[in-house]
């Protein structure tokens, strides 16, 4: 897509595996031979928050929700796509657990790499390691925007946000087949099943997006992402 994409609350960027680019052939070696590839179903906890961390996860496929959870409620972090990864924060040792649970939103696939590994790569790679603290500290940004965005703007703010991230970060079309139902936009928008019903109609009443079964495309870019920005 050509348009700068600035919406960045529910997602943040597909690149992070570039990081492996600065490896070394020995230790491009030593991150294979310490992995395992495992598919999810739609539904399938990935990740459990407070269990014992021993793997960075690398999304080789599919779409993820990061979420923190108590005993009654949960709060959406965002949302992630092939070509993230997950777990970072457990890499500090005093610090080895998940701080958040991952489940599928569709079938996806996923690397496990040994945490141990990768942390010994960390400490022995200064360019590798900058990329970490580079991708950390964009997840960092991406969670301020996200709960500047549930503080701040209004339930037609939220949902324009979120459908403009989905199309700039996810799809990368303005045209996408939205696999999430209305109850998981609600959770990621942080409002009601009725209220993204009633909100997605208005939208669509006022030709700013249309709707053909799971089809949706923008029609009006520009008039959505002000309804993102002062909403």
């Amino acid at each position: 897509m050509e348009k700068n994409f600035l919406h960045n609350s529910c997602t943040v960027s597909q690149t992070q595996t570039k990081c492996f680019d600065f490896l070394s052939a020995e230790e491009m070696q030593e991150i294979e031979e310490n992995l395992v590839e495992v598919s999810y179903k739609k539904g399938e906890t990935i990740a459990k928050q407070g269990s014992f961390a021993a793997y960075i996860i690398c999304l080789s496929k599919g779409l993820v929700r990061i979420y923190i959870e108590n005993y009654k409620e949960t709060l959406i972090l965002k949302i992630l796509s092939s070509g993230n990864l997950i777990g970072l924060p457990s890499l500090f040792e005093e610090n080895n657990v998940f701080p958040y649970s991952v489940i599928a939103y569709e079938d996806s696939s996923a690397k496990l790499i040994d945490i141990t590994v990768f942390r010994k790569i960390v400490k022995n790679n200064s360019k590798f390691a900058f990329k970490i603290i580079e991708i950390l500290s964009a997840n960092t940004i991406q969670l301020y925007g996200r709960f500047f965005c549930f503080e701040k703007k209004q339930s037609y703010g939220r949902l324009a946000d979120i459908i403009l991230c989905l199309s700039g970060y996810i799809y990368k079309s303005e045209k996408f087949e939205l696999l999430l139902s209305r109850k998981e936009l609600a959770e990621l928008a942080g409002m009601s099943t009725e209220s993204v019903i009633r909100i997605m109609k208005k939208f669509k009443d006022e030709g700013l997006i249309s709707e053909n079964k799971k089809t949706v495309t923008i029609i009006k870019y520009d008039l959505l992402s002000k309804i993102s920005q002062h909403g």
